[in-house]
C-alpha cells in the first residue's frame, strides 16, 4: 500500500512537469515515455534509499527513456526503405500543441536544432530550474560537462534566435 500511495502522490505532483520535460527533450510519444518512467519507479520503489529522491529518479528516468527512444528511432529510420517525412510535414499532437504557447514556438524550434546533450542540459536547467549537481545526476555526466553543454547550448541558441530576427 505504501508503494501505491507513494507513486500515486508522485504522479499527482509531477506528471505534468514530467510530460513537459519529455516534450521539450524531443520525445515523439511523451505520454508513453512518462508512463514507462512511472512504471519503472513503481517497480523500483522498495529499492529507493529515500522516498524524497523519487522525483529526481523519475526525472532521470524520463531523460534516459527519451534519449533511448530517440536513438531507437534514428536507427529504425536508417533501416527504413522509404525516407521519413520531413519534420515540417508531420502534424503536432494535440498534447504538444496545448503545452506550447505561440510565443514559445520560435524558441522551441531553435532548441530542437541543438545537439541532444545541449538541449537536455538547457531544458533541465532553465525549464525545470535544476542545479548543476541535479542535472549531472539526471544526465549521468559530470558537473563540468553540464557547464560545458549549457554554455555551448546557450551560445548556439542565442545565435539561432538572433539569426531568426
Amino acid at each position: 500500500m505504501e508503494r501505491e500511495a507513494g507513486v500515486a502522490r508522485l504522479f499527482e505532483l509531477h506528471y505534468s512537469s514530467m510530460l513537459r520535460l519529455a516534450v521539450l527533450l524531443g520525445a515523439d510519444d511523451p505520454e508513453n515515455v512518462v508512463a514507462e518512467a512511472y512504471y519503472q519507479i513503481y517497480r523500483r520503489w522498495r529499492r529507493l534509499k529515500d522516498v524524497a529522491a523519487a522525483e529526481a529518479c523519475l526525472r532521470s528516468t524520463v531523460c534516459n527513456l527519451t534519449r533511448m527512444r530517440i536513438r531507437h528511432l534514428q536507427v529504425a529510420r536508417r533501416h527504413e526503405e522509404q525516407p521519413a517525412p520531413p519534420p515540417e510535414a508531420t502534424v503536432a499532437s494535440a498534447e504538444n500543441t496545448a503545452l506550447l504557447r505561440d510565443d514559445q514556438r520560435v524558441l522551441i524550434d531553435a532548441l530542437q536544432q541543438l545537439p541532444a546533450r545541449q538541449r537536455e542540459a538547457l531544458v533541465l536547467r532553465h525549464w525545470l530550474g535544476l542545479k548543476e549537481a541535479e542535472i549531472a545526476a539526471a544526465m549521468g555526466i559530470s558537473r563540468g560537462s553540464v557547464k560545458t553543454h549549457t554554455s555551448r547550448g546557450i551560445a548556439a541558441l542565442t545565435q539561432a534566435m538572433e539569426a531568426r530576427r
